[in-house]
């Protein structure tokens, strides 16, 4: 019970830990792409579980204090906290962060080396184009992967 609220490192280290860890993981999901972050599959809760072990021990350490992973939470939140509120006041922050929409088709035609490169297949526009009434690639006047991985379709104007 003694080692409840006994740190097994200085508490500034759980923060400088928590802060690193926190960059370095925001940086992979980041480089991952966009889709990772829209379409959330088995696989990818598989993936966020086991990444979560994964840098657990690069938080704590040997710490197994009560105070550390309280400590580390509070650290985790406020960092989150912080970026959210940089992003919203800040162009360049927000851009670097969440990223920027990418046109992935225009006047009908999918741009296929923007499909490999945000790696979304054919397959996932034609459920977008389906979700969003359109038939076919050439009703479609621009399609838009959008930061949060979803994609927007912009049909072409009837000619009546």
């Amino acid at each position: 019970m003694s080692d409840l609220f006994d740190l097994a490192m200085p508490w500034w280290e759980f923060i400088l830990r928590a802060v690193v860890v926190y960059v370095v993981v925001l940086g992979m999901v980041r480089l991952s792409g966009k889709r990772a972050l829209g379409q959330i599959t088995p696989f990818d809760v598989l993936l966020i579980v086991l990444l979560g072990n994964a840098v657990q021990n690069a938080l704590l350490g040997k710490d197994t204090s009560l105070g550390g992973g309280l400590l580390l939470a509070a650290t985790l939140i406020g960092i989150n906290y912080g970026v959210g509120w940089l992003t919203t006041r800040n162009r360049r922050v927000e851009s670097l962060v969440e990223g920027e929409p990418v046109l992935i088709a225009r006047d009908g035609k999918l741009l296929d080396s923007v499909l490999k490169r945000e790696m979304v297949t054919p397959a996932d526009v034609d459920a977008a184009l389906r979700q969003q009434g359109c038939l076919q690639i050439s009703d479609v006047a621009l399609a838009v992967l959008e930061i949060n991985g979803h994609i927007t379709i912009v049909p072409k104007k009837s000619q009546n």
